[in-house]
């Protein structure tokens, strides 16, 4: 055990996962957090008996979060009520009858198979590889710091190169295109890769894992939204007795011969510790809390770097049922390569027609909507540009954000089959890419971090570490292991995994011994 203090920056579910890890190891923990709420980039919104999500939705990677209580001596089911939701999700292709898909092996061959003949077969053998590919993300790459490379090296490791190495050099896209032909099959596919932030034709095709676990291991909703993950995890930190401090931004990581040694508040407060640890935006963090002198990370570095995308969120009370619409649903257009090229190409602008997904977290919770109303949640994936604009309540926005907004509205009426809904809406809010740099102070107010492009995933992602200031290291979205709930846990872990001086590839042991 330590005597040791940290300072945690960033209340988000890194900043709070950290703090409650770093508690459990005997630090005297402070987290300060910039905002009036915890939560982060996982916020939380209510009006006229609404409560929204503002971020995460999908519970994926569940044994992620099971390993993570675990540590603390606890459950995901001690801690949260989850449901498993089937359909897992609802799917409208322009040009298309909507489809279901429900988890399992059997039930992904099925679908898969009326849709295109012999594709059964073909999901079998991709959904083999992507499990497999999953277990060794889990056991070889997601928990592994890389202080060495000693991991990369390992004998088992290097046996399977010949079969990593196309599932590194070739596109999500082009893997999956090679296999099927129906343009529903190969989006159902595809799609993962926004949840990295990233296109299919950008992110490699290691990252067919994903499918392993919305069309294998199910997808799970914790009742009462995922601020409940969020008021679980502070629940644990404060058990830990970790000093939680909102509404305090931070001007300056201080140091001393270049050693971490504290912060400074925005009101000239300063608070001293053994190790700083930063889950704020990456970006922030290495160009506005620290000289030039002292950036691992300057802003020369980022100039070549891809963020994830923005995003256009699109908050809706609607006043009755909507049945055209799963708990999930996913929209997406006929035109996939376009609508990519338009948030990540070159002239980027706001897709039009967009793809994009929509929650009702009412399907299945009947605490986040007034009875006989429904709770809607849209994302819509665009370009990571402030200059969009922000979003605002009851179309207060800026012109630009609020017009979007409309367009999508529109076109989730005619798609999905609902006539009426923009009659129907009693409560809407938008939020936009202006919004997450100057609430979160988002890099290029992008919506979830660092793309997982192959020069950004891994080894290649930012460490954990400061290579300029002893003492001070970094969790969450940008940092490794990456994007996501379970990546934000994982990024906690690394933090206490450094601190021991534990080089392993995999995750720690448990008290509970959580299978991973």
């Amino acid at each position: 055990m330590s005597d040791r203090s940290a300072i945690i920056i960033g209340g988000g579910i890194a900043g709070l996962a950290t703090a409650a890890l770093l508690g459990a190891e005997g630090y005297r923990v402070t987290l300060v957090e910039a905002r009036d709420d915890l939560g982060g980039r996982a916020g939380s919104w209510e009006h006229l008996g609404f409560r929204f999500d503002t971020g995460p939705s999908w519970y994926l990677m569940p044994e992620v979060f099971d390993h993570f209580f675990a540590l603390l001596g606890t459950s995901a089911a001690e801690q949260l009520d989850l449901v498993p939701l089937d359909p897992a999700y609802r799917v409208y292709s322009e040009g298309h009858a909507p489809i279901d898909v429900r988890s399992g092996r059997e039930n992904a061959r099925v679908l898969f198979e009326s849709l295109e003949p012999g594709a059964g077969e073909t999901l079998d053998r991709y959904l083999d590889s992507a499990s497999d590919a999953y277990r060794l993300a889990v056991t070889r790459f997601l928990y592994d710091t890389y202080e060495t490379t000693a991991g990369l090296r390992d004998p088992a490791l290097l046996k399977r190169l010949p079969t990593l190495a196309p599932l590194l050099t070739r596109t999500l896209a082009s893997h999956v295109e090679r296999r099927f032909s129906d343009i529903r099959l190969r989006q159902v596919l595809e799609y993962p890769a926004v949840f990295l932030g990233g296109s299919p034709y950008g992110v490699p095709s290691l990252y067919h894992l994903m499918s392993h676990l919305d069309l294998e291991e199910g997808v799970l909703y914790p009742r009462g939204g995922f601020t409940e993950v969020i008021a679980a995890i502070e629940r644990l930190a404060r058990a830990q007795g970790v000093d939680i401090r909102t509404s305090s931004p931070v001007a300056e990581i201080t140091t001393t011969d270049a050693r971490a040694t504290g912060i400074r508040l925005a009101d000239d407060t300063r608070l001293e510790a053994d190790i700083v640890v930063s889950t704020a935006d990456l970006h922030h963090t290495e160009t506005a809390l620290l000289p030039p002198h002292l950036q691992s990370y300057p802003e020369s570095w980022w100039e070549s770097r891809t963020p994830s995308p923005g995003a256009l969120l699109i908050l809706l009370g609607v006043d009755g049922e909507l049945p055209q619409l799963a708990h999930h649903t996913l929209v997406f257009t006929r035109d996939w390569r376009a609508n990519f090229g338009d948030i990540f190409g070159r002239d980027t602008r706001i897709p039009d027609p967009a793809s994009f997904y929509v929650c009702k977290p009412s399907a299945s919770d009947d605490t986040v909507a007034p009875e006989g109303t429904e709770n809607i949640f849209v994302l819509v994936p665009i370009p990571a540009d402030p200059s969009l604009g922000h979003g605002g309540v009851d179309g207060a926005g800026d012109d630009v954000i609020e017009r979007a907004a409309d367009e999508v509205i529109a076109q989730m009426a005619d798609w999905c089959d609902i006539p009426d809904l923009a009659e129907r809406i009693v409560v809407r809010r938008t939020i936009a890419p202006a919004d997450f740099a100057s609430d979160l102070n988002a890099w290029r107010g992008n919506s979830l971090g660092l793309a997982h492009t192959l020069r950004q995933s891994a080894m290649f992602r930012p460490r954990n570490a400061s290579r300029k200031v002893s003492d001070l290291f970094y969790a969450g979205t940008s940092a490794l292991p990456g994007i996501g709930l379970p990546m934000c846990l994982i990024s906690a872990e690394l933090v206490v995994k450094r601190l021991r001086g534990d080089r392993s590839a995999g995750p720690l042991p448990s008290p509970r011994h959580a299978s991973l």
